[in-house]
């Protein structure tokens, strides 16, 4: 290595750099990512208050965080299922019908709900006895998930009804 490379590397003023330049964006970087983080959990605890005041019943299904219920608040219009992308769609190839997922629909609202079906397939154990069952059954890995995903529509639907009675009955509005 010439002596003016090894000069550059231990002199940093050789090199055209200013000293400490690096230390200086490193630590307000750090300070920019601390802010970030702390108004992230700000956020997020005012956003976990929303969602438990306005779908209790929802937060209290197994798998359905806050971030997942508060989506699914925010995107849900009529034709649940056919607007979060469950609805069933038959499907022929051959002789033998199947169904698969409707394609359209919005795709927000469907990932809520397969996040949702992926941690009860997981961790729930009525899920994963019924994910066994349709296994059982015949349906593959992807169809067992889909009629999971399909009766989880039906179960956040029911929920959003009984926080949606609850609000009305207590006279409260929906959104603040």
């Amino acid at each position: 290595m010439p002596l003016a490379a090894q000069a550059s590397e231990r002199d940093p003023a050789a090199s055209g750099r200013r000293p400490g330049i690096v230390a200086r964006l490193a630590r307000g970087f750090f300070e920019r990512c601390r802010l970030l983080s702390s108004e992230i959990l700000e956020l997020d605890t005012e956003l976990d208050q929303l969602v438990r005041q306005m779908a209790p019943t929802l937060l209290d299904l197994c798998g359905c965080a806050t971030l997942s219920a508060a989506k699914i608040l925010g995107e849900t219009r009529h034709a649940y299922a056919g607007h979060n992308g469950t609805a069933p769609l038959p499907v022929w190839s051959g002789n033998r019908e199947s169904y698969r997922f409707s394609r359209t629909g919005n795709r927000q609202l469907n990932a809520a709900i397969h996040r949702f079906a992926v941690t009860q397939a997981h961790y729930h154990p009525d899920a994963r006895a019924f994910l066994a069952r349709r296994r059982a059954a015949g349906d593959h890995k992807a169809e067992s998930i889909r009629a999971l995903k399909r009766r989880l529509s039906d179960v956040v639907f029911r929920a959003l009804m009984v926080d949606a009675e609850r609000v009305a009955i207590a006279g409260q509005p929906l959104a603040a």
